[in-house]
This record gives structure tokens, C-alpha cells and sequence, in this order.
């Protein structure tokens, strides 16, 4: 199986690259990644080292957003299942650098989904399956709780989300035009070992160890939705192995072979909790020593631009197609975040 997997040395296609290698048998792999500098590099360059393990793993250092590259890299590597990680993240970041999000998120996703519909007249089979990055982010300030993927998303409250949702909507229109399988994943708040340190769990501890106040945005009152990063891929991992089938329709065209799923924990956690678990951790692994004073570096601040109040993933549909549903608790996994820390940053 050929495998080409976008924003490779980011958090979730790193781990993505590793259990792609443990389940299936002899796989091709090609990540492609721009190193960009929106968080430490060295994160990524670490998270490289570890893939460096597997010999048929080839990196290429370069942009999703440059057409030419991503055209050579069909050409050349022919992929089957393409799996779209690369995109410009985070929230806050988009209302200071909306230009990074059209480039990569637009500019970049179009390239792909363009390389898609041509691989079929390339090479033998074309690409089987594309499966991208949707967000939690697409429900906007949703009323209705859980999320399904049956409501509707017509109000994002940020340029990201908004790019998210404009993803959904290029690939439903490729996938109706040109008959290309794709699934889309809408990921809610991923969190674990070696993640982004602009994600809540990671800054926070960061703040702490330098013994500078943490915010809590809304004073506390936030939800979310946390999901494990094994969880995810191993989602990612389901989904990349049953694409959509190809069907035609009464007036002959192609019925779209499109699907769009949520992958969330299904379970939402106050963000007071979550920082009390998350303090518990830190202390257990020796990260921040045991006569810290966490109430004196707590801020409880109002809710910031481009956030909502709450996320809540119905994962339903997931579990009825992928026999599926993400279980990693809270305490599991900031566990294994406290103590993949306290063993890198010694």
C-alpha cells in the first residue's frame, strides 16, 4: 500500500506514520511537511528522529500550498490513500494571521484534491481514498449538544473553522464531479505526548514549570471535548481502510462517495477539572514539585475571540461504521503527557 500522509512530522501525523507502519504489512510511505515555525521546530525534528526507524519512510521538506511539488509527488510516488494532516492550526492564531490559513488550508487542500482527480487518468487505480483533517471547530457555537454530524454548520466563529468547513465542501463537490472517495474527520481538542505547545494542557504546563499565571478563559465555565492522540489515530487508521463506495446515481453521475465523521471522546470535561487533573499529574510525575502553589498562578479571565463555551462529540456514526469509539480517560492520557514531559524537557 502506497501512503502519502500530509504535515507528516506534526503531532497527529507522526503518530499517524507509526501505526501506519505497525498494522499494515510492508507499507510505502510519504510524508511531506514545511517545518514551519508556528510552534518548536525541534518538537517536529524530534518527533522525524523517531520515524527514522522505518526505512521506507521517506520525508519530503516542503508545501502543500507549492502546486508543482505536490504534482511531482503523485507523479513519482503514485499514492493510494492520501491522508491530508498538513493545515495551519489553532484558533487564536487565525484572527492575527488569516494569510497563513488561506495558503495552506485552501490553497494547500485544493492542490491535493486537484492532484486526486488526475491520478486517475496517471496511474493504475488512481488515489483510492482520501481522508482529511476536518475540526470540531465547524460547529461554531452550536446549541444543540452533543455535535452530530448531521447538524448543520453555516456559522463558524473563526477563519479556521471557516477554512475547516470549506474543506468539507471542496471534497463533496470533487468527490461529486470526479468520483473521488473521500472521508472527512472533524477532530476534537487532541491532546498527549510530544503534542503543540500552543494546545491548553502543554502552554499551561509550560506557565507553571516558569512559574507564570495561567488564564482560564470564560472563568472556568468551558467545556471540552478531550481526545487522546491514540484514539484519534487509531480512528484515522479505520477510516483510511474502508473508503465510500462508489455509486451512480438516476441521472447517471456519480452519487458523491463522501462521509464526514466525528472523532471525539464523547465525553466533555470542565476546563476547572481538567486543570485540577492536570495539576495532580505534574505533581505525580515530578514535572512541578509537591509544595507548589497552584491558586496563586491562576487567572480565571473572560472568554477570548473565536472560542466557544462548549464541544461534545456524537460519535454514533462512527461506532455503527468503524465498530469504533475513542476511550482514553482524561487522567490516562494527561498521565502520559506529564510524564512523556518531565523525561524531555530534564
Amino acid at each position: 500500500m502506497r501512503i502519502l500522509i500530509t504535515g507528516a512530522a506534526g503531532f497527529i501525523g507522526s503518530n499517524l506514520v507509526k501505526a501506519v507502519y505497525k498494522r499494515y504489512d510492508n507499507p510505502e510511505v510519504v510524508g511531506i511537511d514545511n517545518m514551519n515555525d508556528y510552534y518548536d521546530v525541534r518538537l517536529k525534528e524530534e518527533r522525524l528522529k523517531e520515524l527514522e526507524q522505518y526505512p521506507n519512510f521517506n520525508l519530503i521538506r516542503g508545501n502543500i500550498a507549492d502546486k508543482a511539488l505536490i504534482d511531482k509527488i503523485f507523479a513519482d510516488f503514485k499514492p493510494q490513500v492520501v491522508v491530508n494532516l498538513a493545515a495551519q492550526a489553532g484558533v487564536r492564531y487565525s484572527i492575527t494571521n488569516p494569510g497563513a490559513y488561506i495558503e495552506a488550508n485552501l490553497i494547500g487542500f485544493y492542490n491535493i484534491l486537484e492532484a486526486c482527480r488526475h491520478s486517475y487518468s496517471q496511474y493504475e487505480g488512481g488515489v483510492e481514498h482520501l481522508v482529511y483533517a476536518s475540526s470540531s471547530s465547524v460547529y461554531g457555537s452550536n446549541k444543540k449538544i452533543p455535535y452530530s454530524t448531521d447538524d448543520k454548520v453555516d456559522n463558524p466563529v473563526s477563519l479556521y473553522a471557516a477554512t475547516k468547513k470549506s474543506n468539507e465542501l471542496m471534497a463533496h463537490a470533487y468527490s461529486k464531479l470526479y468520483n473521488i472517495p473521500s472521508t472527512g474527520l472533524r477532530f476534537f481538542t487532541v491532546y498527549g505526548p510530544a503534542g503543540r505547545p500552543d494546545m491548553a494542557y502543554f502552554g499551561f504546563t509550560n506557565k507553571l514549570v516558569k512559574g507564570e499565571k495561567i488564564q482560564i478563559f470564560n472563568f472556568g465555565n468551558c467545556k471540552r471535548d478531550f481526545t487522546y492522540v491514540d484514539d484519534i489515530v487509531e480512528g484515522v487508521i479505520r477510516v483510511m481502510q474502508k473508503a465510500p463506495a462508489k455509486q451512480v446515481g438516476e441521472d447517471g453521475l456519480p452519487i458523491p462517495p463522501y462521509a464526514v465523521y466525528n472523532i471525539g471522546n464523547n465525553q466533555p470535561e470542565n476546563l476547572l477539572d481538567f486543570v485540577t487533573i492536570l495539576q495532580e499529574e505534574l505533581l505525580r510525575a515530578g514535572v512541578l514539585p509537591q509544595d507548589y502553589d497552584f491558586e496563586a498562578h491562576k487567572e480565571l479571565v473572560p472568554m477570548q475571540p473565536g472560542d466557544v463555551p462548549v464541544t461534545y462529540a456524537d460519535t454514533t456514526a462512527l461506532e455503527r461504521d468503524f465498530g469504533f469509539k475513542p476511550s482514553t480517560s482524561l487522567r490516562q492520557g494527561l498521565r502520559a503527557f506529564a510524564e512523556w514531559y518531565k523525561e524531555y524537557y530534564k
